[in-house]
């Protein structure tokens, strides 16, 4: 719900001091109206300095005594946009001021989003979800790599070892399980990354700064959202600035960006917004490298979104999308074999067409028509093709909201999907002789619909939520029906208790079915999934919250004759293209405890620790063994701190117990053997310590900030499982490969704005 707050607001009094006024206000924060502390106030006429001040604890500012004029009056601190405004003294008269500040990656208003509370959801649906928004997710993206996913792999229950990678687990899930929707639309491979090939890395598509909010649902996730069996990534893009056109142009050591942003004609009842951006990373890695033989590329990306109020019953919004990735590692051709990626290239496009319709206050229709693309070329040095792929997808929904009691609330929803995959992999004995390791092409359609109904009883100290989701598969069999439920419980004013339950499911890849090695006949990977939470808010700011969690997934498609083994005493070649099967089914059950402060004030942030276990069996090879991403223990801490009105400091640290090595070994006297038992070996454990320094300075109406940042600041080495190299087919001995990641990287980065 938003209200107006006009920008400046006029008071009279009867007492008069000569002719000096008072100049009073209060300072909050857009994001639910908190009173901010610490901001820089000043007064300025004809260019000179005039009087400053800071808020008080409450964001209360005054100035006495000012002599009549023209005045400009400025409000500014770090991480949020500058505010100014014109006034006039005269006669004595005071003037008082409500002045809304907005972070810096969200769009300048003069409205406060009003809600709940700092922790809980918009939508109230979800037993078991975070959300991550404003200058948040700025400082634990990073500057390096200023990835709005990077922030995401901080919150209790993600999982991450691998520095190069947005990607990441959900509770021992890997990533290809995970619905990312953007605004509405479910997404398939929106990243900068090399597809086709081992290579480890990648990069959101989409920019922190078009991003209003992240919503990451960790479990028992509300039946509006489909297709997915482990979690879901909820992100919706803002609107450009409604007030005043803006830009601001930001430059690392290994990217360069500009935003740009304004109202659509003099009525301001559109606005618009762009911003691109390009990496220069391989430039700087060649340097480091000489030899070109790093797998690092580049990236750049081009984004728009406009939006429209064509009454206050209706409005559109479109939002646009190009990105490119690509490597060239020609330079290192003679150290290049023949099935080494010398030349690579990954094209990702987005159109998203949205309407949103509000013939009343309790009903509410959003309609989406969206369009994806996904292309990509790989090359060796002569140059000869290794592999290439083409997705593409075409999809249309709309979602219903309809508050047809006091507190009762109906949700549907429908859409429409169809799907083109196509591509291949190649690989070479020789120049003349290239083999086919995989091939796939095929169309598709999926349709899906939803109903969920949510009511509140008890003076709305109950919360029930349920639903079904419908989905069919024009390709897979079998058609779905899938229940959820969720009930939140408030014991008392301050704790609660949250229960959910649902099921889900996850239709394999058209790149699967269709694959030399896959068929039609597979079936979609189902998942029950139930969570218990116990939350208790300290303060208004401020909870603690235990919740545990279990999940049972069955039908999981894996190609179980994939990797070499030992069988008895003999070592097992795998063939040359091993079938896929719906040959796995396991579990994953654990416990995350989460501490959070979230406040415009002061210090801001959390301390997690997450404890679980994630255990699979495939049903050809009878084996049991933990998931590739079954991580025992996590610890996660975020903290950020505004030390003055221009100076803020965040850290992030992180640790993870190390991930299994994902092949049949054992290691013996330091030398590794094939073994006939899968991720019996794990990597060393994780931890990373990143520190960030912000600061500004105003002048005027524009704004010049400079970040500071260290990673891994205690040059911990972190290992990345690369590849199995050859083995011994009479001893089993091998060796593996294992690449080290970050080590400590200071950089910096400055933003000019106005």
């Amino acid at each position: 719900m938003r209200h107006a707050a006009p920008l400046a607001m006029l008071c009279f009094t009867a007492n008069v001091f000569g002719q000096q006024s008072i100049v009073t206000g209060k300072i909050v924060d857009a994001r639910g109206g908190e009173g901010m502390a610490n901001v820089a106030v000043k007064l300025t006429t004809d260019g000179a300095a005039g009087p400053r001040t800071v808020s008080d604890s409450a964001g209360a500012f005054r100035f006495d005594a000012v002599p009549p004029g023209e005045y400009v009056l400025t409000v500014s601190t770090v991480g949020y946009h500058v505010v100014t405004q014109s006034l006039q003294l005269a006669d004595g008269r005071p003037k008082d001021f409500e002045v809304i500040l907005s972070p810096d990656n969200l769009a300048r208003t003069d409205t406060i989003d009003v809600t709940a509370g700092p922790f809980d959801s918009a939508s109230e649906d979800s037993p078991s979800s975070l959300v991550l928004s404003g200058n948040d997710v700025r400082n634990l993206a990073s500057v390096l790599a200023d990835d709005p996913l990077r922030a995401v792999q901080s919150l209790p229950g993600v999982t991450s070892n691998n520095d190069f990678d947005a990607r990441f687990s959900i509770r021992g899930a890997d990533y290809s399980r995970v619905g990312l929707y953007l605004d509405d639309v479910l997404l398939h491979e929106p990243f900068h990354m090399l597809q086709g090939q081992n290579v480890t890395g990648s990069g959101a598509a989409f920019n922190g700064d078009m991003v209003e909010e992240l919503e990451l649902h960790e479990g028992a996730f509300p039946a509006r959202f489909g297709d997915a069996s482990a979690g879901i990534l909820d992100v919706h893009t803002r609107d450009g600035s409604h007030t005043a056109p803006s830009f601001r142009i930001e430059a690392s050591a290994s990217n360069t960006g500009v935003v740009a942003e304004g109202p659509i004609g003099k009525s301001k009842r559109g606005a618009w917004l762009f911003a691109a951006r390009r990496s220069y990373l391989q430039y700087l890695i060649s340097r480091i490298d000489p030899n070109g033989t790093t797998l690092a590329f580049g990236l750049e990306d081009m984004q728009g979104r406009f939006s429209y109020d064509f009454s206050p019953h209706s409005k559109v919004t479109l939002y646009l999308l190009e990105s490119y990735s690509s490597i060239n590692r020609l330079s290192a051709h003679a150290s290049l074999g023949i099935n080494s990626l010398a030349t690579g290239a990954y094209d990702y496009t987005l159109a998203n067409l949205g309407w949103r319709y509000t013939p009343t206050a309790k009903f509410v229709v959003t309609s989406h028509a969206a369009w994806m693309r996904e292309k990509y070329d790989n090359y060796n040095p002569n140059p000869l093709p290794l592999g290439a792929g083409y997705y593409g997808e075409w999809v249309g929904n709309t979602n219903m909201s309809w508050l047809w009691g006091k507190d009762a609330k109906l949700d549907a929803g429908v859409s429409a999907r169809l799907l083109r995959d196509s591509g291949f992999d190649t690989q070479y004995q020789s120049v003349t002789s290239p083999r086919l390791l995989n091939q796939w092409n095929g169309n598709a359609s999926e349709t899906e619909g939803y109903f969920q109904q949510a009511w509140s009883t008890w003076h709305e100290r109950i919360h029930l939520t349920t639903g079904i989701h419908f989905d069919q598969h024009s390709f897979a069999q079998p058609s779905l029906a899938l229940p959820a439920a969720s009930a939140t419980v408030l014991v008392t004013s301050s704790t609660r208790i949250q229960l959910g339950w649902g099921e889900y499911a996850q239709y394999q890849e058209l790149s699967v079915l269709t694959s030399i090695a896959g068929n039609r006949h597979l079936l979609p990977l189902r998942s029950n999934q139930a969570i218990g939470a116990v939350e208790q808010r300290l303060n208004a700011r401020t909870r603690f919250r235990a919740e545990f969690y279990d999940r049972t997934d069955r039908d999981i498609a894996a190609q179980p004759l994939l990797d070499p083994r030992l069988i008895g005493t003999q070592v097992f070649i795998p063939a040359l293209i091993p079938l896929w099967a719906n040959s796995e089914r396991g579990w994953a059950r654990g416990v995350e405890l989460y501490l959070q402060r979230s406040s415009a004030n002061k210090f801001t942030g959390w301390v997690s620790w997450g404890w679980g276990r994630t255990g699979y069996r495939d049903g050809v090879t009878g084996s049991r063994f933990p998931s590739d991403f079954d991580q025992r223990n996590t610890i996660s801490v975020y903290g950020s701190y505004r030390l003055r009105p221009s100076v803020n400091v965040s850290l992030h640290s992180s640790y993870g117990g190390g991930f299994p090595i994902p092949e049949y070994l054992l290691l013996r006297n330091g030398v590794y053997y094939l073994s006939g038992t899968l991720n019996q070996l794990r990597m060393p454990y994780y931890q990373r310590t990143d520190l960030r320094i912000n600061k500004s300075w105003t002048r005027d109406k524009w704004k010049f900030a400079l970040y500071g940042e260290i990673l891994n600041i205690s040059n911990r080495t972190n290992y990345l499982f690369d590849s199995l190299n050859g083995y011994n087919t009479k001893t089993g001995q091998t060796s593996v490969t294992l690449d080290s990641m970050l080590p400590i990287i200071p950089s910096a980065g400055v933003l000019i704005e106005r």
